[in-house]
Parts: C-alpha cells; sequence; structure tokens
C-alpha cells in the first residue's frame, strides 16, 4: 500500500499504515515514500509480461498460418476462424491469427513506450506518469482479446492426420534415432553421429528412407546393426523412446495436458 507516502517524503500525522493496509486488503505497505511514488515498476513488469504473452501467441499464430497453407497443409482452418479472399475466390485466410500475430507489436510498443517515459524523469512524482493509464488499459484489452481469439481459433483447428502421418515419416527424421540406437549398444554416440551421416547421405542416393534401406545396406555402415533396427526406426518407437520429464512420447504429452488442465 503506497497511502501514507503523501507526495515524495512521508506525512506527518500518526497514521498506522499497517493497520490501515489491513483495513483496505493490502498485504503490506511500501517502505519508502520516495519509491511508492517514483516509479512505475508494477506497471511496466506488468506490460512487459503481457509483452511475453504475446511473444508465445505471435509464435503461435505464425505457426498455425504456416501449416494451414497449402504447401504444408497439416491443420485446415474452420470457417468461424477464416475468411475467403477479396480477390481468390478459392483462398481462405488465417485473419484471426495474422490479426493476433499483428497486435503483438502493439504491445511491446506500449511497454518500450513507458520504458521510454520513465527513463529522464527525476526520482519524484512527475505529470509525465500518467501516460501509464494508456499504455496499461491498451495492453489489457488487447492481450485478453487475443487470448479469447487464440482460444477460439485452437478449438476451430482439424489436423490432417494422413498428411502430418506423412510429414512425420520423410525426411530423415528418425536418424537421431537410429544414432541413440547405436549408441544403446554401446558405440560412442559422436561415432554413432558420423555412421548415421553416412547412412542418411547413402539413402538420399537411394531416393528412400533409412527404414527402407535394406539390413545388409544397414549393416555395411556398422555391425552393431540387427534385424530389431527396423523396429527402433519406426514412427511409434522414435516417440515412445522420448519418455522422459519433458519428453514428447504420447503418454508424457497426455500426462502433461492433465497437468495442465489441473493448474487452469
Amino acid at each position: 500500500m503506497p497511502l501514507g507516502s503523501a507526495a515524495l517524503a512521508g506525512n506527518s500525522f500518526g497514521i498506522d499504515r499497517k493497520a490501515l493496509a489491513a483495513d483496505l486488503g493490502f498485504a503490506d505497505v511500501s517502505k519508502n515514500s520516495l519509491d511508492a511514488v517514483s516509479d512505475r515498476d508494477f506497471c511496466i513488469e506488468f506490460l512487459s509480461n503481457c509483452s511475453l504473452v504475446m511473444v508465445h501467441l505471435s509464435r503461435l499464430a505464425e505457426d498455425i498460418i504456416i501449416y494451414s497453407t497449402n504447401e504444408f497443409g497439416l491443420i485446415k482452418l474452420g470457417d468461424a476462424i477464416a475468411t475467403g479472399s477479396s480477390l481468390m475466390p478459392q483462398k481462405k485466410n488465417p485473419d484471426s491469427m495474422e490479426l493476433v500475430r499483428g497486435k503483438a507489436g502493439r504491445v511491446f510498443g506500449d511497454l518500450a513506450g513507458m520504458l521510454a517515459t520513465m527513463k529522464g524523469l527525476p526520482l519524484a512524482y512527475n505529470k509525465d506518469m500518467q501516460e501509464d493509464k494508456e499504455a496499461l488499459f491498451d495492453t489489457v484489452d488487447t492481450v485478453s482479446a487475443c487470448l479469447a481469439i487464440s482460444n477460439t481459433v485452437l478449438r476451430n483447428v482439424r489436423v490432417n492426420g494422413a498428411r502430418t502421418l506423412d510429414a512425420a515419416t520423410h525426411g530423415y527424421l528418425n536418424a537421431t534415432e537410429l544414432a541413440d540406437y547405436l549408441a544403446r549398444k554401446g558405440l560412442p554416440f559422436r561415432e554413432a553421429h558420423e555412421t548415421v551421416g553416412r547412412a542418411v547421405m547413402h539413402a538420399i542416393e537411394r531416393g528412400c528412407e533409412l527404414e527402407e534401406l535394406s539390413l545388409e545396406e544397414l549393416k555395411s555402415f556398422s555391425p552393431l546393426i540387427e534385424t530389431d533396427v527396423f523396429a527402433a526406426l519406426s514412427l511409434k518407437n522414435t516417440l515412445a523412446t522420448k519418455s522422459q520429464i519433458g519428453g514428447t512420447s504420447p503418454e508424457r504429452v497426455a500426462a502433461e495436458l492433465e497437468s495442465a488442465r489441473g493448474r487452469l
């Protein structure tokens, strides 16, 4: 509670500030009267946290925008969150996410504006500080709207299962799993990494994936490779092995989703 700080140096009346703070529902009182009136740290910290929220929403928006393009085709946007192009009849625009991505810059501007306002002020109250209201209220309105819009978007996104499965099983995404396979068999990871690199180059020349190479071809790169390598290179196994805390196995992802719902 800043009440009792007066203009900058405190007041000379015998006010029990702690009792007043308790009556007004504050946890404590400000300990320095000059600090209580001459900074807007609370405002800047809030704007900073909101800016971080917008960083993540903007990156999420970028993922949704690019993954919904025809080139990727990993997700489909429902009509509730997209609009038709004013020129191209076949085109569906991810307007909602583009607006969220754009609004991030607005919130960053509010933060930068407050920092610029405060940086040259002497250590006392100055009328310049009233500028905090416009930045703060604009940020609250903008971030609240972007969170609501993002929530609606995520509820109206449909994953293209066939396309995502195809993307996950092409492009040698299981190369690291082959290196881990060799490391579990006792080969130092540095050597395993080099070995798999040569195997990938061979697969590229052949125009196939690693798991499409024959056992004889794979063994030519390392005698440690056995028939169990094909099970190890499967998408199911590649995901399942990432089962440590923070990993991406289906079980771990399900547990983290449950935990997040509990926190919410």
